[in-house]
């Protein structure tokens, strides 16, 4: 269960396995073999028996034996010739102003769930986001001992991340090795669209969950198995809340956030927005035809975040994206670096660019 936004991974499902993920209130998870159907002799006979014999057996034997011979010989002759051509043409432009707004993330919590008090709610998302920490970190670690890049590409539905990432595979072919982590609710058409670009791609489906999560990359980077020295993509599900606060083990959070949507989406979702390393302003090509403000845009980003780094990208027209591609390289160079413990000036992706077709290059910063 996610207490920020109450969704549950019940339905959790990486592609490929009939396994799923069952999560507890206090964080704890355990997996389901694909051999244990629901309601179909999975046994979660867990014990309640709880003793509720409290002892009601209070007197009430209250001497109600008042005398109600009341006297109602009342004259019920009353006069109702009332006149009642009384004046409505009352004024009624009243104003009718609301009092004040509604903050329910405001307190202890930072949020609010009906029946839970903000003390509990803590304490439940502490020992969920505790047992995630947990997992992220091995994922970081095994992402470390390999050399894999590993960034989680977070934004809102329809901000455009696929065909973006689309693109970005097909710019990196034979220069750096490319796996993907595709998160959605449900269906695999975007998995299936990165696996037509020739890189390997493994579809999670959620359920009702609105977020990846530790555990979930854990196991499909299980079956799928990147390259050392690779770039790792984990697309989220399209959400700008919940995958805020749930670490995957990913070098960096990176925020696409698209012209169509508003300026003020960095103030309105600020968890994100600070989360975030790096912001693709994306479908940038659409700008003649809005009326989006740039940088007020960027200038609402770096009041949330004021070291985000901000990149302006088109998909269509491939505006930014060789900044977009040389900002990927100087994360893989950093990885492969890490492990081996020297540079390696001459190998390795920028070999791999001396080589490539001209319209693969990265552009050098």
């Amino acid at each position: 269960m996610c207490v920020t936004c109450g969704c549950g991974h019940d339905e959790a499902h990486v592609e490929g396995d009939g396994a799923g993920w069952h999560t507890h209130a206090d964080g704890t998870q355990h997996r389901h073999d694909p051999a244990h159907a629901h309601g179909h002799g999975h046994d979660h006979s867990h014990d309640h028996s709880h003793d509720h014999s409290h002892d009601h057996s209070h007197d009430h034997s209250h001497d109600h034996s008042h005398d109600h011979s009341h006297d109602h010989s009342h004259d019920h002759s009353h006069d109702h010739s009332h006149d009642h051509s009384h004046d409505h043409s009352h004024d009624h432009s009243h104003d009718h102003e609301v009092a004040g707004d509604l903050h329910f993330g405001h307190g202890l919590a930072g949020s609010a769930a009906a029946g839970m008090s903000p003390s509990r709610r803590v304490r439940v998302e502490r020992d969920i986001l505790a047992a995630n920490d947990e997992i992220a970190a091995r994922n970081r670690e095994q992402f470390g001992t390999q050399g894999i890049f590993a960034l989680n590409l977070v934004s809102s539905p329809g901000s455009g991340k696929t065909t973006l990432l689309v693109r970005t595979i097909e710019r990196l072919a034979g220069v750096v090795p490319v796996a993907v982590i595709e998160g959605d609710q449900q269906t695999s058409f975007d998995a299936e669209r990165i696996r037509a670009t020739g890189a390997p791609a493994i579809q999670i489906n959620t359920g009702k969950g609105c977020h990846l999560d530790a555990r979930m990359v854990a196991t499909a980077v299980g079956r799928l198995a990147p390259v050392e020295g690779s770039v790792l993509m984990i697309e989220n599900v399209g959400n700008l809340v919940c995958p805020a606060g749930f670490d995957l083990g990913e070098a960096h959070k990176v925020v696409v956030l698209s012209v169509t949507e508003g300026e003020d989406k960095p103030l309105k979702y600020p968890d994100m927005f600070h989360a975030a390393s790096l912001m693709l302003l994306n479908k940038v090509d659409l700008l003649p035809h809005l009326s989006f403000d740039v940088e007020r845009c960027i200038a609402n980003a770096r009041q949330v975040h004021p070291g985000i780094e901000i990149i302006e990208i088109s998909a269509t027209s491939g505006h930014g994206l060789a900044e977009w591609l040389a900002w990927i390289e100087r994360g893989v160079r950093t990885s492969r670096d890490r492990v081996a413990g020297e540079s390696r000036p001459a190998t390795g992706i920028a070999g791999a660019e001396r080589a490539a077709p001209a319209g693969a290059a990265v552009q050098r910063s």
